[in-house]
């Protein structure tokens, strides 16, 4: 079998789902193509095809269409195996765009540039002459500065011009507004015929042509030249909301500066932020954004991630905390060791992940896609046995009859029905990017709506994924006394139950210095502290060195039964107190569960914890246990589940996550997980909230009832406008705007969902 091979191209000037729908039958048809994706919103299109393909002749043919084309920067990367239906396996569901589609672990990240859209391979192919009519250059800079714009004026100016004409020398006024419609016309007609020549006859242009062409011959001109003029404002209007949509997730490239401070041999210099390699120290002063993904080496302050994560408060980082390119620190200056590249950042990687997913397909939007492929050249003959039946068997005027036809044309134009469902989803997308929820594609947001039951992890998941001090009790000390002596023993220890107490600590008296310390391995450490001999370990170990008294037996057993471990203080021959910590639940863990429940979503949590620590857990947030768990157990669990008819969701920071999240019917990945959990899952929480998985469904839930009312927007209207056409009350100018307003009143509708998540 021969092995296929992905390109990525940008592509400029994408304003409808109609222009990818024409690019990729065109591009389809190519020699050695095997599948072509094109994503409107993202302004993209991969390619699979043969290794021996003409790249510069797929070019040249998206080029000829009127749009400019460059391949992205970067190798091309393998794709599938011809002959295994992975090509298409992106429109099979959540699970299929992400084993087949974009492969993440064996992603080339270079392939994108620092944004995701690097330009370096500009494909050299001029541009046909007499396309100036159809700009499908970029959206971005004022509307009336694009060559559409200046189009769409003149041809509104000339329109102008002809009814001026006409009150002013009556008898050439039909000539007048010929010769208005020709200047918007012309543009259209080319681009029909250029559509039809790559495989598509029934284009929005073809159906435009044919109705303006008849209105004259029917002397109809002046309706003509104004319905040419109302099908180029529809046009650019799409335009300008396809590029608020696009740029809405591309704005977010602009939050990397563009310039870092790097340290080097003891000084410190201004490089450009993409040239910075992993493993290089930068220094961010306070009020500067960081320049790369890192990790703290020295200094301590509060961090603004809300550009990345949506976190509306600073959150405080120090040594070892990660920190994100884009976020902006606070108050202090901080040294930080570079992790990622600037093309693997992760403002970088969010918008590449955004970009594939705009190019998966939901499948509402695949049977959109397939029905309009029928209903077009339905329409058709809808439109021309409307305009021949009456006149020929019922005595019909023919004029009257053909008119009537030439509108239902106009009316039955699918580009509102069409995009409807993408523009919907490319919003969501775009919206949960920017609110740190991820998405990989039109299927896993439409799936999510429908989940009923979640599966999380516990540690790292439903908790903080790190001990934190629960409870000092102090033995005939004060608490203090208590944690300043641990701190001090502990002092220098990477343990995570050192640092805890060492984090506890960091705000209170300063700690003294210890001297002779000497660990007891499995039972705990000793030291002098100002000349006392002071243990700290655990209880079993306490008790061979002093007496535990009854009632200090049941405390220390009390906290363990809450799924704590406890330390226990020694200080000369005196027990002194003891400090108990745990793995806390996150912040919003209890409401973000409760939201889940409130919404008929059944949840359980799965982890490999033992069952004492895990059922304590699960008791104070409320949410049934299975623990003690292998990897192997979560995914039959889930597995379980499933069979029950349950859509099951996967929620998971580990390794260990990985099979049940690749089992589950939506695999969500939080925060702060590991590599294998992030690339395995659906969807992937940025910021580690549990509260943001019930926002993702609900972000789903408002999708698609967007969608449901974009799609009743585009066939009610055309329905409305049919019966009044048929019935003669209305003729091309209603019809025209049944086409274009609905398409702009659909794209506006869509763009609702840009505004901020709710409860975000």
């Amino acid at each position: 079998m021969a092995e296929a091979t992905q390109t990525r191209y940008r592509v400029e000037g994408m304003d409808c789902a109609s222009c990818a729908a024409k690019i990729g039958t065109a591009v389809r048809r190519m020699p050695g193509v095997k599948d072509v994706s094109v994503s409107v919103t993202a302004g993209t299109m991969t390619v699979n095809h043969d290794a021996a393909s003409d790249l510069s002749a797929i070019a040249k043919k998206v080029t000829g269409l009127g749009y400019s084309v460059s391949q992205l920067a970067g190798k091309a990367t393998a794709a599938v195996t011809e002959g295994k239906d992975a090509c298409c396996d992106r429109d099979h569901g959540p699970k299929g765009h992400k084993h087949a589609d974009h492969n993440h672990g064996d992603h080339d990240h270079a392939e994108h540039g620092h944004t995701g859209h690097g330009h370096a391979q500009k494909v050299e192919a001029a541009e046909i002459e007499g396309l100036h009519g159809h700009d499908h250059g970029q959206t971005t800079g004022p509307w009336w500065a694009s060559k559409k714009g200046r189009l769409t004026i003149f041809s509104g100016v000339a329109l102008v011009v002809a009814y001026a004409i006409g009150h002013l020398v009556p008898s050439i006024a039909p000539y007048a507004f010929i010769v208005a419609m020709l200047i918007g016309l012309i543009p259209i007609a080319r681009r029909a015929i250029m559509a039809a020549m790559a495989g598509t006859p029934f284009s929005i242009e073809m159906l435009m042509t044919i109705a303006a062409v008849g209105a004259v011959i029917i002397n109809a001109g002046e309706e003509a030249a104004a319905v040419v003029f109302l099908f180029l404002v529809g046009e650019l209007l799409e335009g300008v909301a396809a590029g608020k949509a696009r740029a809405s997730i591309q704005s977010l490239t602009a939050l990397v500066p563009k310039e870092a401070l790097l340290e080097q041999d003891g000084q410190t210099r201004a490089v450009p932020a993409e040239s910075l390699a992993v493993g290089a120290v930068i220094l961010v002063r306070p009020g500067d954004r960081i320049s790369a993904d890192g990790v703290i080496l020295s200094g301590d302050s509060a961090i603004d991630e809300a550009p990345v994560t949506g976190e509306s408060t600073p959150v405080r980082k120090s040594v070892d905390d990660k920190v994100f390119a884009g976020t902006i620190n606070g108050d202090a200056a901080l040294r930080v060791r570079v992790t990622a590249a600037a093309a693997d950042n992760t403002i970088a990687r969010v918008v590449k992940l955004v970009e594939e997913a705009q190019e998966s397909k939901a499948p509402t939007e695949r049977f959109i896609d397939r029905f309009s492929r029928y209903y077009t050249p339905g329409v058709v003959v809808v439109g021309a046995l409307v305009a021949v039946i009456p006149p020929l068997f019922m005595g019909g005027a023919w004029g009257e009859w053909v008119y009537k036809g030439l509108a239902i044309l106009l009316i039955g134009c699918p580009c509102a029905l069409v995009i409807s469902t993408p523009a919907a989803i490319a919003a969501s997308l775009s919206a949960g990017a920017r609110r740190g929820l991820l998405l990989k594609g039109g299927a896993v947001l439409e799936t999510l709506g429908t989940i009923t039951a979640v599966a999380l992890d516990k540690t790292g998941t439903l908790t903080e994924g790190k001990p934190k001090v629960t409870d000092i009790i102090g033995f005939g000390h004060s608490e203090a006394e208590v944690l300043t002596f641990a701190a001090a023993l502990e002092t220098g220890s990477s343990h995570p139950l050192a640092k805890a107490i060492l984090d506890k600590a960091a705000d209170r008296a300063r700690v003294p210095a210890a001297s002779n310390a000497k660990a007891l391995g499995g039972k705990g450490v000793t030291a002098s502290v100002d000349g006392k001999a002071v243990f700290l370990g655990s209880p079993q170990a306490a008790g061979e060195r002093v007496a535990l008294s009854a009632d200090q037996t049941a405390r220390i057993t009390a906290l363990n039964d809450e799924g704590k471990t406890v330390s226990v203080l020694i200080i000369g021959e005196t027990l002194a107190g003891a400090i108990a910590m745990r793995d806390e639940p996150r912040a919003d863990a209890k409401s973000g569960l409760k939201a889940l429940t409130d919404a008929g979503v059944k949840i359980v949590m799965l982890t490999g914890d033992n069952r004492r620590t895990a059922t304590a857990i699960g008791s104070e947030l409320g949410i049934e246990v299975r623990a003690e768990l292998m990897p192997e157990d979560k995914q039959r669990i889930v597995g379980e589940l499933k069979r029950e008819g349950l859509i099951v969701a996967k929620v998971g920071d580990g390794i260990n996550d990985a099979p049940a999240l690749a089992a589950a019917d939506i695999g969500i990945a939080m925060g702060g997980g590991t590599d294998v959990a992030l690339e395995t899952a659906d969807a992937a929480v940025l910021h580690g909230r549990v509260g943001d998985v019930a926002r993702m469904i609900d972000l789903s839930k408002r999708t698609m009832g967007n969608i449901r009312q974009n799609i009743t927007i585009a066939l009610g209207l055309k329905a409305v406008f049919l019966v009044t056409t048929i019935a003669g009350v209305t003729g091309l100018w209603p019809a025209i705007l049944a086409d274009t307003g609905a398409t702009v009143l659909v794209t506006i509708n869509a763009l609702r969902l840009l505004a901020p998540v709710r409860n975000a």
